[in-house]
């Protein structure tokens, strides 16, 4: 009887730490006292190659700034699972089709306009410069890295995600500063495929050991989910 309340307990920290994973900003790497310092700009003054970052519902998106008031930016999106009209998938991402393009992990290197980027909120230019201790690589480079990479592409919330899409362009290394701070348990249990499936095996067998009580199951669900959205 004293192994039912310790599987509980392991259930429960594994739990809240999940929880604390997907209350967070995920993709934000602005902390507060950078937005104090943070400098925004009319478009017409951006360089080619230079990031770009903007709020938008859930978390900041991170885009290239290509030229000619254009963007590329990794966006998840369902639409093009659905449909292949071109002219309906290249219309602004949504949050709805963005929410379920993120659970299903589709997304594309697209290239927007900065309104259509921007998404009514304003822009933050070549702030990461400050925050990370990388080398950046020149404008042209920066922008052309983001021109070769357009097109769809797989969609991880820890691993392949616009930061990592943007940092990759700018400084030659992918980077989630993000999830690299506030997901370093979630992320040591996920690393493996194997970790995954030891995961999955413990939480259908902590369902049959513990039965299908709704607190077991609804926990063992969103301790699978959030494994496969993370993986």
């Amino acid at each position: 009887m004293q192994q039912q309340p310790n599987m509980l307990d392991s259930l429960t920290f594994l739990f809240e730490k999940v929880f604390l994973f997907t209350n967070l900003n995920l993709f934000c790497t602005i902390s507060t006292d950078g937005d104090k310092n943070a400098n925004y700009f009319d478009w017409s003054s951006f360089k080619r190659g230079d990031l770009l970052e903007v709020p938008r519902t859930l978390f900041i998106h991170f885009g290239i700034y290509l030229g000619d008031n254009k963007v590329a930016h990794l966006m998840p999106d369902i639409l093009p699972a659905l449909t292949n009209d071109k002219r309906q998938i290249q219309k602004v991402v949504t949050n709805k089709r963005l929410l379920l393009g993120v659970l299903s992990k589709i997304a594309s290197i697209r290239i927007d306009t900065v309104e259509d980027f921007a998404y009514g909120s304003s822009i933050i230019v070549n702030h990461m410069d400050n925050i990370l201790n990388k080398q950046q690589l020149p404008n042209e480079e920066t922008a052309r890295r983001a021109e070769k990479l357009v097109g769809a592409t797989p969609y991880s919330l820890l691993w392949n995600n616009c930061e990592h899409f943007v940092t990759y362009c700018r400084y030659g290394q992918p980077v989630s500063l993000q999830t690299d701070k506030f997901c370093d348990v979630l992320k040591m249990i996920i690393r493996d495929q194997r970790g995954v499936m030891l995961m999955a095996i413990l939480g259908i067998i902590s369902i049959l050991y513990l039965g299908l009580a709704p607190s077991t199951t609804l926990t063992t669900v969103l301790i699978l989910f959030t494994l496969w959205m993370a993986s």
